[in-house]
């Protein structure tokens, strides 16, 4: 197990395509970061400049406290695992374990020994005489992880590898990948598009936009205090609904048109008078007939024990989570226009309108 540092890292294509801005991560030793973003953010190009797949423009990456901007990916004693199983389809499940180990001149004894350690670890021990072609997605991808297993290695990189997985494997695959870490302990650096992934992997989450680092911590820390509307509107399903709003000398809430909205002035901190800013409210702390927003509903997805409840105020969507039987004894009709407002549990959320950043002022 090793400690993983990055230090103002940075990368830079053709000398003048920034793609990454800069990032500083400190992983402890045996945490498990996930790195979570969408499509283009840079997080996978920061995963494959710390496998060394990639070089460095600026910063430093350490491991162990030695600087490993100048190694070859095989001195850098790290394990990855791609998207991509990438198994060799003439070999055995036993060797595709065993290859990494065979070429860096293992005995077949301390190779055998390995093998048979990870195979029980991952439950793959009746099929290590099979090929890849005759086990299913999640058992491929199981040797995929069984062959960075074997080499004991300080850090495991995890590049999206649920990815080519149907749903229902995808959870079968978190949880074991998270028994996997507990059992282990491995440091380990798992990139991902996949903010539910993120949320129940991560004992720590860093959320990438356009190779930024716009937050990094626990994923309660970030669901409950997202640092800018891109992570709270990234991180949840559905999203945090976000409108924009002026907030005048009395504290009183009107929306872009000038309309007020019930809003009680004691959820609105003080220091907001005389902004305009938007106001956050994650759909599953929202209430029905509440006082707050008036919606035009334009859909109800009723989903067995729950329902999301989508409409719109003016030109910005809103949607609600809230159970099934809170609504029996007000149906709802497609077409109406309804209240909605806070729970008054979870407090409302506060950005700033220019800058995209949270606001925190006392109330």
């Amino acid at each position: 197990m090793a400690t993983l540092t990055l230090k103002n890292v940075k990368k830079t294509y053709a000398g003048e395509i920034d793609v990454i801005h800069g990032i500083d991560l400190e992983v402890v030793d045996g945490e498990f970061i996930v790195i979570v973003g969408p499509s283009g953010c840079g997080k996978s190009t920061l995963m494959r400049m710390v496998a060394g797949l990639e070089s460095v423009t600026g910063g430093e990456i350490c491991i162990d406290g030695i600087v490993v901007n100048a190694l070859e990916p095989a001195e850098r004693d790290i394990a990855m695992v791609f998207q991509n199983y990438a198994l060799y389809p003439h070999m055995s499940v036993y060797d595709n374990m065993a290859y990494g180990l065979k070429i860096r001149k293992f005995s077949k004894a301390e190779i055998k020994q390995r093998v048979a350690n990870a195979a029980i670890i991952l439950e793959l021990s009746h099929l290590l005489d099979r090929r890849p072609r005759q086990l299913s997605g999640g058992q491929r991808q199981r040797v995929a992880m069984g062959r960075a297993i074997v080499r004991d290695p300080k850090v495991f990189l995890f590049d999206e590898p649920l990815s080519n997985l149907d749903a229902k494997l995808r959870v079968q695959m978190r949880l074991e990948i998270q028994r996997l870490h507990q059992r282990l302990k491995t440091t380990s650096l798992y990139v991902t598009h996949d903010q539910v992934e993120a949320m129940t992997l991560a004992q720590r989450m860093v959320v990438m936009n356009k190779g930024i680092a716009e937050q990094v911590g626990t994923p309660m820390e970030v669901f409950d205090r997202p640092a800018s509307i891109f992570v709270a509107s990234f991180i949840g399903s559905p999203p945090m609904n976000l409108l924009p709003v002026q907030i005048n000398e009395q504290r009183q809430v009107l929306d872009e048109n000038g309309l007020a909205l019930q809003i009680a002035p004691e959820l609105v901190p003080t220091g907001l008078a005389n902004r305009s800013v938007y106001m956050g409210m994650r759909p599953e702390h929202m209430r029905l007939h509440a006082d707050g927003v008036p919606i035009f509903i334009e859909m109800v997805e009723v989903l067995g024990s729950e329902q999301l409840v989508h409409g719109r105020h003016a030109d910005t969507p809103i949607v609600l989570r809230c159970p099934i039987d809170l609504t029996k004894s007000y149906p709802l009709e497609l077409g109406e226009t309804i209240q909605v407002g806070a729970d008054g549990i979870h407090p409302l959320h506060w950005f700033d309108k220019q800058t995209g950043k949270r606001i925190d002022t006392t109330r």
